[in-house]
């Protein structure tokens, strides 16, 4: 019986610390929010069109990887520009944002109108991308973007078979250079 008086007590204890409303939260260091604020200033440009703030979160010798070559501050700045051109209602909405001290990682949701030009058709676009950029003495160095390649040939209106092409041409890991 004097168990059961301790096991009661200690087993509602547990179970209404566990069920507590209190959120345990973790806080970002200054230079981690001033890292994602910086991603925004890039991606608002992307809506805007303006650039006029990307020089002040992007480095001189900011090297961007795409899919399309190692790119500087100048180009990004034209690609923005072109871009907004292209399709002036470009939206990004975050899904998920990570940052440190060092790199601010963003999910989006891409969607826009594309004019029907940069190898895509007319209409809707509407595709995820994971954004990593990093960081040093506060502006951002170097970028690289990753998108789903199905949702990519989708978009730019592949014929079929054009997956399995792109597919067959990825590097196998398994083979020794």
């Amino acid at each position: 019986m004097k168990k059961q008086l301790f096991v009661i007590p200690l087993a509602i204890l547990c179970f209404l610390i566990s069920c507590s409303n209190e959120k345990t939260e973790t806080k970002e260091s200054s230079a981690a929010q001033k890292n994602i604020e910086s991603v925004h200033v890039v991606t608002k440009a992307f809506e805007t069109g303006d650039i006029s703030m990307i020089d002040s979160v992007i480095a001189d010798d900011f090297v961007d990887h795409t899919e399309t070559g190692d790119k500087n501050r100048d180009s990004l700045k034209a690609m923005i520009t072109m871009m907004h051109s292209k399709m002036p209602d470009s939206k990004f909405d975050v899904v998920k944002e990570l940052a440190d001290d060092d790199y601010a990682m963003s999910w989006n949701k891409f969607t826009g109108t594309s004019d029907g030009s940069m190898g895509m058709p007319k209409g809707p676009v509407n595709m995820n991308e994971i954004e990593v950029v990093k960081f040093k003495n506060g502006k951002a160095t170097e970028h690289w973007s990753f998108m789903d390649m199905n949702e990519m040939m989708k978009m730019m209106g592949s014929q079929p078979g054009m997956q399995n092409m792109m597919m067959d041409h990825k590097m196998d890991t398994t083979k020794k250079m």
